[in-house]
C-alpha cells in the first residue's frame, strides 16, 4: 500500500499544479528518500484516491511503524511538512508567479497564494475542520462563535522531549520572523519546511505575507515585518494598513493593540492579519455620526457595537492617516475618571488601540477601537477585560478576532458544554464547578428540553449571549455621554 499512497501523493499534487510532469521523478524519489524507500516497481501503480492530507497521514504512520522517525509528535510533523516540501516551489519561484498573477488582479494572486498554501498542506484543513463553528443572533448582528479544536494535543513523549530540552538557540526569534520559511522544526518548535511568504514593500519596508496555518475565517493572513521588533501602533501603521487595502481592496487588514492585556498572543514582532471575510463589525451601523473639526472631508462615526469604535471614511489615505494619528495621540493621554480611564500609572501607559482598514463602496475606512489595559484590585485581569463572572467561558486576552466579532474558545468547552447539555435533557451529569452557577440558571429558565436539538441550539443562543458580555467587558466608553466627552478633547 505504501507506494499506492506515494502514488496518490504525486498524482494529487500534479492534480492541483503543485508540480509538473517533468517534477514527477524528482519529487517521488525525494519523499522516497524520506520514507527509507530504495525503490520503485516498475508496473503502473494505481494511486490512492485521498486527500493531500488524509495520504500525508498515512504515509507519516509508515515511517513510525518502519522505525523511520519515532512515534513522537514534532517528527511526525517533520516528515509530513518535509515531504510537502518536495512538491513546492522555491520562494523566488512562488514570489514570481504571485507578481505575475497579481498583474492580472490582487484577487488572481491571492487566490493562487491561497491554494498554494492549503494544497502544501501548510495550511492545516484536515485539523480546522474539528473546529465547533456556528453563528448566533445578538442585538448587534450575527457573531461567529468558534470552539478551537485544530491545535493537536502533544504526546507524553514529546511533552518529555521539550521539558528535557534545554537548547537556547533562539532561531528563528519567533514563530512570525521571515526566517521560518523553510525551516525544519525542531524540538518544541514547529515544522516550517512548506512554508512560503510572498514578498508585499509597504511604505518604503519589506514586508511579507502568508497565511495563518490554522485559518479562523477565509484567507485568515498574516503581515509580518521584514525586522523583528515589537509590535508598535502608531501613525505608519496606519498608512500601512490603508496602503495594503489600496493594493488588495478584497482584503481586510488589522493590528492587535500593542499592549499586554489588550493586546494578541505575540507582542514581539510587528504583525497584522488580513483577510477576506467580513465579520459583525464590519456590518454594524452608524449609533452616531460626528464632525470631526480639522478633517471636514472625513465621515466619522461612533458605531453600534459592543466595544467602543470610532469608523473613519474618506476618499484619500493621507487624510485617514493624520485623523486617525490625532484620535490615537489624544486617546494616549486621555483621562475621564467617571468613565474609570486613566491613561497612565506612573510611566506605565494604559490607553492605546486596536486599528481595522478596508476598503468599501470606493472609500477607505478604517475602525479605530479604544483599548486601556488597566488593573486594580477589584479587576486584577484587567477593568476592560473580560470579568471573572464570564471567565468560565473566556478569560483570555480580547484579540483583533474577537473585537470584530468572532469568538475563539478554549477547546474544554466541547466536553463543558456536553455535560451542561446532559443536564438540560433530564439525566443526571457532573456539571464543571466553574459552570454550575450557569447551568443551574439555563435550567431554571428554559427547564427540561425534550431533545438534544433544542438543547444545543439554546446552548449555543446563551454562549453567543455569554460572548457579548466578554465584548462589553472590554468596551472602554460605555455610553455617549462618555463618548461626546471625548470627542470634545479631538475637536478643542
Amino acid at each position: 500500500m505504501i507506494v499506492q499512497h506515494l502514488a496518490g501523493l504525486v498524482h494529487q499534487a500534479l492534480q492541483c499544479d503543485l508540480i509538473d510532469k517533468k517534477d514527477v521523478d524528482y519529487a517521488r524519489n525525494q519523499v522516497m528518500h524520506l520514507l527509507g524507500l530504495e525503490s520503485y516497481p516498475d508496473e503502473r501503480i494505481e494511486p490512492t484516491h485521498d486527500t493531500i492530507p488524509n495520504l500525508l497521514e498515512q504515509l507519516v504512520s509508515y515511517a513510525v511503524e518502519q522505525g523511520v522517525i519515532a512515534d513522537v509528535f514534532d517528527d511526525k510533523e517533520m516528515l509530513s511538512a518535509n515531504m510537502m516540501n518536495c512538491f513546492v516551489a522555491r520562494p523566488s519561484v512562488i514570489n514570481a508567479l504571485f507578481n505575475e498573477k497579481y498583474a492580472e488582479s490582487p484577487i488572481v494572486a491571492t487566490d493562487f497564494f491561497y491554494a498554494l498554501s492549503k494544497n502544501s498542506n501548510y495550511i492545516q484543513m484536515n485539523r480546522i475542520r474539528k473546529n465547533i463553528s456556528y453563528q448566533t443572533d445578538t442585538p448587534y448582528g450575527k457573531m461567529d462563535i468558534t470552539i478551537n479544536l485544530s491545535k493537536p494535543e502533544k504526546d507524553p513523549e514529546q511533552i518529555k522531549r521539550e521539558r528535557e530540552n534545554k537548547q537556547t538557540l533562539r532561531y528563528p526569534k519567533c514563530l512570525l520572523c521571515k526566517e521560518n520559511e523553510g525551516y525544519a522544526g525542531r524540538t518544541g518548535y514547529p515544522a516550517r519546511a512548506n512554508h512560503r511568504v510572498v514578498n508585499v514593500p509597504l511604505t518604503g519596508e519589506n514586508w511579507y505575507l502568508q497565511y495563518s496555518p490554522y485559518v479562523y475565517y477565509d484567507e485568515h493572513s498574516i503581515l509580518l515585518s521584514e525586522e523583528h521588533r515589537d509590535m508598535k501602533i502608531d501613525r505608519s501603521s496606519f498608512e500601512r494598513l490603508l496602503t495594503f487595502t489600496e493594493r488588495f481592496p478584497h482584503y481586510f487588514i488589522g493590528s492587535n493593540a500593542d499592549l499586554p492585556i489588550v493586546g494578541g498572543s505575540i507582542l514581539s514582532h510587528d504583525h497584522y492579519q488580513a483577510g477576506r471575510y467580513e465579520f459583525a463589525m464590519t456590518r454594524a451601523e452608524d449609533a452616531f455620526g460626528f464632525a470631526l473639526t480639522a478633517y471636514p472631508e472625513i465621515t466619522a462615526s461612533v458605531i453600534h457595537w459592543p466595544m467602543s469604535v470610532i469608523r473613519l471614511k474618506g476618499t484619500t489615505i493621507s487624510s485617514l492617516v493624520a485623523a486617525a494619528d490625532d484620535i490615537l495621540q489624544t486617546w494616549r493621554t486621555y483621562a475621564d475618571k467617571s468613565a474609570n480611564v486613566v491613561a497612565f500609572t506612573g510611566d506605565t501607559p494604559h490607553n492605546t488601540l486596536t486599528p481595522i482598514a478596508r476598503k468599501r463602496d470606493g472609500l477607505f475606512e478604517i475602525d479605530l477601537v479604544l483599548r486601556n489595559n488597566r488593573t486594580t484590585e477589584e479587576f486584577p485581569s484587567g477593568i476592560f477585560h473580560p470579568h471573572e463572572d464570564v471567565h468560565h467561558i473566556k478569560k483570555e486576552n480580547i484579540g483583533l478576532i474577537e473585537v470584530m466579532g468572532l469568538a475563539v474558545l478554549p477547546p474544554r468547552l466541547k466536553e463543558e458544554l456536553a455535560e451542561i447539555q446532559a443536564l438540560l435533557l433530564g439525566n443526571p451529569h457532573q456539571v464543571a464547578p466553574f459552570h454550575l452557577e450557569w447551568a443551574e440558571q439555563l435550567k431554571a429558565q428554559y427547564g427540561i428540553f425534550a431533545t438534544p436539538e433544542e438543547a444545543e441550539n439554546a446552548l449555543q443562543e446563551e454562549l453567543g449571549k455569554k460572548f457579548v458580555r466578554v465584548l462589553e467587558d472590554a468596551g472602554v466608553l460605555k455610553d455617549r455621554a462618555a463618548f461626546e466627552r471625548f470627542i470634545d478633547a479631538l475637536n478643542n
